[in-house]
């Protein structure tokens, strides 16, 4: 990978670039970005190979700018079948972000067959093509490949993603950060609608069943809902070989503000 990271290591903080800006305010941050940094964190520093992130929520209660930033995590339970580590983003001094990963040791699944939804039968990324370089999301802050709906109209849509910069500069993408870090774009996925997009979220809980085993994460807006300015969204995740998981957000309406 290339192109310029989210974030860069100055001591104990992580300093975001010019890549990490987010749609809503020029000089904040990208949501996406502070889902991956908690995931990662929680993930580089509490996790073993014998236990599986099955879930990851983060509230994100405040527009962080592009200050330092500092990642604090906690052991909540530390127990043989189930762990629960809480992080916090500290963005400048001020929290504006916290996370809670419940992991869980993995083992076998049970005998019986239990129902399930039919098999995503949809092309692989590589059968599609690349979107026009003239709509490159966010500056060509990830790489897309639609499968199906167009973000101007009312419609489900289906589309892979797959991250084109390392989160930190120097680490490489781990499974989990890639789906860590892609959770946030269930909100624009299910949200955006005729007029644009218009709801911003203030949470995402990604579920997991497993990891992905390629680096193109599918995702397929399953729900939307909104009342009085507070909406709810759901995506299916998945990766080239099938279903892994879930990914939900609650989200408030709001405006963009203008380019200074």
């Amino acid at each position: 990978m290339s192109n310029e990271p989210f974030f860069r290591i100055e001591g104990t903080h992580y300093v975001p670039t010019a890549a990490a800006r987010g749609p809503w305010n020029p000089n904040s941050l990208h949501g996406r970005v502070i889902a991956g940094l908690l995931g990662a964190e929680i993930e580089r520093l509490h996790r073993t190979p014998d236990f599986m992130p099955a879930r990851l929520t983060v509230d994100m209660y405040r527009l962080p700018d592009l200050s330092p930033v500092e990642v604090t995590t906690k052991v909540v339970r530390d127990g043989n079948r189930i762990k629960v580590i809480d992080a916090e983003f500290i963005s400048g001094g001020v929290s504006a972000g916290r996370a809670t990963c419940q992991l869980l040791k993995r083992t076998e699944n049970p005998e019986g067959n239990v129902w399930k939804p039919p098999a995503w039968d949809v092309p692989r990324p590589a059968d599609l093509p690349p979107p026009d370089p003239a709509r490159t999301p966010m500056g060509g802050m990830w790489e897309t490949r639609r499968i199906s709906g167009d973000f101007g109209a009312v419609m489900q849509r289906r589309m892979w993603i797959s991250e084109v910069r390392e989160l930190v500069e120097g680490r490489a993408l781990t499974p989990f950060v890639r789906v860590a870090g892609s959770a946030d774009f269930a909100s624009p996925a299910a949200n955006i609608g005729d007029k644009g997009l218009e709801f911003i979220n203030s949470d995402v809980t990604v579920y997991l069943h497993r990891e992905p085993r390629t680096e193109w994460v599918g995702y397929e807006v399953v729900n939307h809902g909104a009342s009085d300015g507070v909406a709810v969204a759901e995506c299916f995740v998945y990766d080239e070989d099938g279903p892994i998981g879930t990914a939900s957000c609650a989200a408030l309406a709001q405006r963009r503000m203008a380019q200074s």
